[in-house]
C-alpha cells in the first residue's frame, strides 16, 4: 500500500469506477506482489484458505471479456445487445480482471473434520471469498486505480475454467475489473448512521 495514503483513507475513498482505460499506474510485477500478499493474509474461516485467485491482465483480460460477450451473445435479444455489449466494452477497456474462485475441496475437509458446524462452512466459504473481494479492491484504489466488482458468474464459469486451466469444481464467485481510472464515481449517498450503527459500553 503507498506510504501516502493511509488505511482508512483508501476504504474511504474506493469506489466503483466504471469509465477505466488500460492504463496501468503500477507493473505487472507490482501487481502481481499486490494480489500475493492479499492472498496470504486475508483471514478466512477455520483457516480454510479455500480462494483462489486468478489475474488476467492486457491481452487475456481482453480475452475474458470478449468471451463473456460471445457467451452472452446466445442469451440477450438481438434488439437489446447493443446496451449490454457497450457494458461489457467498457469492462474490456480496463488493464486487468481478477477472476475469485472458491476450491470446495478445504471446506468440505472441514465439515467432515467438525460436523457440528457443517452447515455453516459454506456461508463462510462466502464469507471468505467476499474479504479477499474486498480487500483486494482498497488496496488497488491505495496504488491509484479504479475498479469495479462484477458477477457473470455462473454463465461464464465453465469457459473460464477451459480457457485458463482452472479446476471444474472450484466455484466462481466474482471478477474484479481494474485500470486507470477515465472518470470519476457517481455522488455516494449514506443512510443515517444511526440506524446502521449500535455502540454499548462505550466511556464519553
Amino acid at each position: 500500500m503507498s506510504a501516502s495514503k493511509s488505511f482508512l483513507q483508501a476504504i474511504q475513498e474506493r469506489r466503483t469506477i466504471y469509465a477505466l482505460n488500460n492504463q496501468s499506474p503500477k507493473s505487472d510485477k507490482e501487481i502481481t506482489e499486490l494480489v500475493k500478499q492479499v492472498v496470504l493474509h486475508v483471514p478466512s474461516s477455520f483457516n480454510s484458505q479455500s480462494s483462489r485467485l486468478v489475474v488476467l491482465l492486457k491481452k487475456e483480460h481482453e480475452k475474458f471479456w470478449d468471451s463473456v460477450k460471445e457467451v452472452l451473445k446466445t442469451m440477450v435479444p438481438e434488439d437489446q445487445f447493443g446496451a449490454t455489449e457497450n457494458k461489457i466494452n467498457g469492462f474490456r477497456a480496463g488493464y486487468g480482471t481478477v477472476l475469485f474462485f472458491e476450491d470446495p475441496v478445504p471446506v468440505q475437509g472441514l465439515q467432515k473434520a467438525f460436523p457440528l458446524y457443517a452447515h455453516h462452512f459454506p456461508d463462510w466459504s462466502e464469507h471468505t471469498s467476499a474479504m479477499h473481494q474486498y480487500a483486494l479492491w482498497v488496496a488497488l484504489e491505495a496504488e491509484g486505480f479504479g475498479a469495479n466488482l462484477q458477477h457473470y458468474n455462473p454463465i461464464i464459469d465453465r469457459k473460464a475454467q477451459e480457457t485458463w486451466n482452472v479446476p471444474l469444481d472450484w466455484k466462481l464467485r466474482a471478477q474484479l475489473v481494474f485500470g486507470g481510472k477515465a472518470g470519476e464515481p457517481s455522488e455516494k449517498s449514506f443512510k443515517p448512521i444511526e440506524e446502521r450503527l449500535f455502540v454499548h459500553g462505550a466511556e464519553e
